[in-house]
């Protein structure tokens, strides 16, 4: 009943929003709500009227349960130098996958690279006695370059796919986002971190960090012993995962897929160094400290 509440809930947002026309399952609506989605709202406390999503993607998937069961969710996108925010979806125009259009005001458009620029008296005049960083970030016409890879449809909502200087170039030319393709494998909860790895390579290959509880559950569906030194290197475990992960990304190209993958139980986290203090992964330590592990994803692939 769940599901279904979600599957109504969300047709009806785009039926509100002029994306779709209605259909007989609408019916079912008042009776969902107060079952299901009523139950939501009320634990949130039962008056919320707005919630907005910032700081990091909002994940489709997230949006459409929150959506579905009548959360007014939307997503938004801003910095700290443009204080803060440059685009937001609006209640009449929201696209959850979007972080929306810009804010009244605020100039955006989209530059080399596919780079994100804005342009605004809300942009920062400069860093504190660091004119060399002002001016590698604010060009000569005042726009700020974000350092994010930005697009844009034909509505005026923007949608970032990552950042510049995260992209993944393969040996073939292809270019990978990282990011959307991690957000992908961490909707399942087997996943608990993951980076992935493929500069100038002929393939992506990932690190993994695993969840220790499912990877109990995950180990013994295998017949492997989960208490075992090697149980992780185990080919049935890196199959079993390979699987895994490729069934969350199906809607990828083939160059995205991921072809190798090397799994570990040790979290990253701030106190090791491989940390943000807002959590995110510093790429170049996670890769600099797993760095035999990722030759060793591309060895056979070297010897040939």
């Amino acid at each position: 009943m769940f599901d279904l509440a979600v599957q109504v809930g969300w047709r009806r947002f785009e039926r509100a929003q002029g994306r779709a026309g209605w259909h007989p399952e609408l019916l079912l609506w008042p009776l969902l709500d107060r079952l299901v989605a009523r139950t939501v709202i009320d634990k949130l406390g039962g008056r919320l009227t707005v919630a907005v999503s910032g700081g990091a993607a909002l994940t489709p998937e997230i949006a459409r349960v929150f959506i579905g069961l009548g959360v007014p969710l939307y997503q938004g996108y801003g910095l700290t130098e443009t204080s803060p925010v440059v685009c937001v979806n609006r209640p009449e125009s929201n696209v959850p996958a979007s972080i929306g259009q810009p804010m009244p005001g605020v100039e955006v458009k989209i530059g080399d690279n596919d780079e994100l620029l804005t342009r605004s008296r809300c942009v920062m005049r400069g860093y504190w006695k660091d004119d060399a960083a002002t001016r590698a970030i604010i060009d000569a016409d005042g726009w700020l370059h974000s350092g994010d890879k930005a697009s844009v449809d034909a509505s005026g909502h923007y949608s970032i796919i990552g950042r510049i200087k995260d992209i993944i170039v393969l040996s073939n030319g292809e270019k990978v986002p990282p990011s959307e393709v991690e957000s992908a494998i961490l909707l399942d909860p087997l996943f608990e971190q993951v980076m992935l790895v493929g500069e100038g390579k002929p393939y992506l290959a990932a690190l993994t960090v695993l969840n220790a509880e499912h990877w109990q559950t995950f180990a013994a569906e295998l017949g492997v012993d989960p208490g075992q030194p090697d149980s992780l290197t185990d080919p049935r475990v890196l199959k079993a995962l390979m699987r895994r992960m490729a069934s969350h990304l199906k809607h990828f190209p083939g160059y995205a897929q991921i072809r190798r993958v090397h799994p570990e139980l040790a979290l990253w986290t701030v106190e090791n160094g491989l940390l943000t203090p807002t959590l995110k992964i510093k790429r170049n330590l996670i890769f600099e400290r797993y760095r035999a592990a990722i030759e060793a994803l591309y060895a056979d692939f070297a010897r040939a």
